[in-house]
């Protein structure tokens, strides 16, 4: 029970203060301060409140199911002792990072900021040098042929129509 406690605590602390706190809450008000453009019609605003709704889902079922499933969480000092091919993860390797993507195209809607774009253009090219040259291979280390058979079968970014079962 102390290791979920602490994955847990771990996946709160990180979200709230680590890369989604920083890349979703901190960057974009310190950019925009959440201004929302006087003249911007309200089916726009209801776009960037879907896409941003829509980028949270696979953010939040991913932290709770890399500490239920997963028995760790994001953070990697508590990392994972099971790979997580459950949920969305089914469909996609990386829903979290895609959440992320939606999310701050979503703020790029609402606020129609260039820096917001900016950022996302930033965020994109350095999650997939993360994933290219840390992520991916430490996965492959440390989960071996469980991993290269997910990797076999779930794309990295351009979700499945169907789930994969393996």
């Amino acid at each position: 029970m102390a290791s979920m406690q602490r994955s847990v605590v771990a996946s709160l602390l990180f979200a709230v203060f680590g890369g989604p706190g920083i890349l979703l809450v901190l960057i974009p008000w310190l950019t925009t301060r959440f201004a929302v453009p006087e003249y911007e019609p309200r089916w726009q605003v209801a776009a960037a409140a879907v896409m941003i709704c829509a980028g949270a889902i696979p953010l939040v079922e991913s932290m709770v199911r890399f500490v239920v499933r997963g028995r760790g969480s994001l953070v990697p000092t508590v990392p994972t002792e099971h790979l997580v091919v459950s949920g969305l993860y089914r469909f996609v390797r990386n829903p979290m990072y895609l959440g992320v993507f939606v999310v701050l195209a979503g703020e790029a809607v609402l606020t129609w900021n260039s820096g917001i774009v900016d950022e996302l253009v930033m965020v994109c090219v350095g999650m997939q040098l993360f994933v290219l040259l840390y992520e991916e291979p430490k996965l492959a280390r440390t989960f071996g042929e469980e991993y290269a058979a997910f990797r076999r079968h779930v794309p990295r970014w351009w979700p499945r129509l169907r789930p994969w079962r393996g």
